[in-house]
């Protein structure tokens, strides 16, 4: 049965595998990988720079991202297409000339939505594959489809997918191997607040291994712009860590393992289809 005639459970429902994939907590570290690729596109950067989010603090920024993730993810139809329709409304402002390459930018343009899109998915499944690894090639090529929906609504026409997640690898290899991508000061300030989150933002020291994991596990190129030397030493220190992580994830609770969103959308779906409003999430 489609969604469309159970809006409640949004745009995919729970026997989806973007639900699988984005309820878990250590997928959601990807994140900060993907926010680092972000801000190595110069294009990207110039419309993050006229926003002001990077500036003032990239975590807020990868929160706001992840919100409209979840959002399109575990939210109503409604819910859906509302928080899509709103950053379409704030895209449709951001456009200019970029001062670093003299390029111009738009943050409604194909390309860079691209961008944005494929780094977000090749984060999410490499964390997905690294931390928890339940997904088979049938899985991920499915998620891969799934998240076309996703991007269509904030702009993306279906026609600029790679249509395989092969082909979305290939396409994240060949800008990575363009040139295109360069680590400016600005970029550097984002890399510097992700390595040293503000005192402010919660869970400090996980969201500083967090960030160590973020910078490792970027294409190899993109981690030499960052300036992050690479070592036989670091790479047994990458799979200690994630290979600890992935052992330790399974014997965790719900509420530490599971994003928030997803589990008030389990209960939402379930409370529907029994008839009852769902209950509210415990503080």
């Amino acid at each position: 049965m489609s969604t469309r005639s159970r809006p409640q459970a949004g745009l995919f429902g729970p026997d989806s595998v973007s639900w699988q994939v984005h309820r878990e907590v250590t997928v959601l570290f990807g994140g900060a990988r993907a926010l680092l690729m972000h801000a190595a596109h110069p294009l990207v950067l110039a419309g993050a720079r006229q926003t002001g989010f990077y500036e003032r603090n990239p975590w807020k920024r990868l929160e706001r991202t992840l919100q409209l993730q979840f959002t399109i993810t575990f939210g109503t139809h409604q819910d859906a297409m509302e928080a899509a329709g709103r950053i379409n409304r704030a895209h449709e402002a951001v456009h200019g000339i970029d001062a670093v390459t003299s390029l111009p930018y738009d943050a409604m343009d194909p390309d860079l939505l691209l961008w944005v899109h494929a780094c977000l998915v090749d984060s999410s499944l490499l964390f997905e594959r690294l931390t928890v690894g339940k997904l088979d090639e049938d899985g991920r090529e499915r998620f891969h489809q799934e998240q076309m929906l996703g991007a269509e609504l904030l702009g993306l026409p279906r026609s600029k997918f790679p249509p395989t997640v092969a082909d979305l690898r290939s396409y994240v290899d060949a800008v990575v191997g363009s040139g295109i991508l360069r680590v400016t000061p600005d970029s550097m300030r984002v890399a510097d607040l992700i390595r040293h989150p503000p005192r402010e933002v919660p869970w400090g020291p996980v969201l500083r291994q967090v960030a160590w994991w973020a910078f490792a596990t970027l294409p190899p190129p993109v981690r030499d712009l960052y300036g992050m030397r690479w070592s036989a030493g670091k790479e047994l220190r990458l799979r200690g860590s994630i290979r600890t992580l992935k052992l330790v994830r399974p014997l965790l609770p719900d509420r530490f393992r599971e994003v928030l969103p997803a589990r008030a959308a389990a209960r939402r779906v379930s409370s529907s289809a029994a008839g009852s409003p769902p209950r509210r999430e415990a503080e």
